[in-house]
């Protein structure tokens, strides 16, 4: 079994004809399905929230067999996972994709699961030490992208479980937990 690091790669990695777009519906939507999972796992387990379409991505090429994604391929196994509510384009020219291995939701409902287990439901924290701090250090938490970080703390603060206050600087912005 090839990997990729540490990180072991399907068998359809290997397969030639996974690195084209396949043109029968049936193959194709096979093909999208197995290539969302796996960006989806490989961004789990290498903590990636980004990944940039005209950047060489570790998975868009495979030195073995000698293929490569095409840009056309690149953007619809992404578009796939736009879809299905698990990336989000950063820009109107679809050239940097932010990944969500965890939907918002999940990550809000990650918080709330970190906070109660840290007995810190009445405490104050930054969000820098919510994505590098002691406490995440294990969890999905620790190393987060900021930019998800915050829409997931947003949406907590929408609901009532926390408040988000605002430092001199990003890096001082404090979160207030009352669950």
């Amino acid at each position: 079994m090839q990997k990729l690091g540490d990180f072991k790669l399907p068998q359809f990695f290997n397969y030639p004809p996974y690195f084209t777009l396949q043109p029968v519906r049936d193959t194709r939507e096979k093909q999208v399905q197995l290539w969302k999972e796996l960006i989806i796992d490989y961004c789990r387990a290498q903590k990636v929230f980004l990944i940039g379409l005209e950047e060489d991505f570790p998975l868009f090429s495979n030195s073995v067999i000698e293929r490569s994604l095409s840009h056309e391929a690149r953007e619809a196994f992404l578009s796939a996972l736009v879809s299905d509510g698990r990336a989000e384009w950063m820009d109107k020219g679809h050239r940097k994709c932010l990944i969500l291995w965890h939907r918002i939701q999940d990550w809000a409902d990650l918080i709330v699961h970190f906070v109660k287990e840290n007995g810190l439901e009445d405490s104050v924290m930054t969000v820098e030490e919510i994505r590098s701090g002691i406490e995440s250090r294990g969890t999905d938490l620790h190393g987060m992208d900021r930019t998800v970080l915050m829409r997931a703390l947003k949406l907590l603060e929408h609901k009532g479980k926390l408040v988000i206050f605002k430092g001199t600087s990003a890096d001082d912005e404090g979160v207030k937990f009352s669950l």
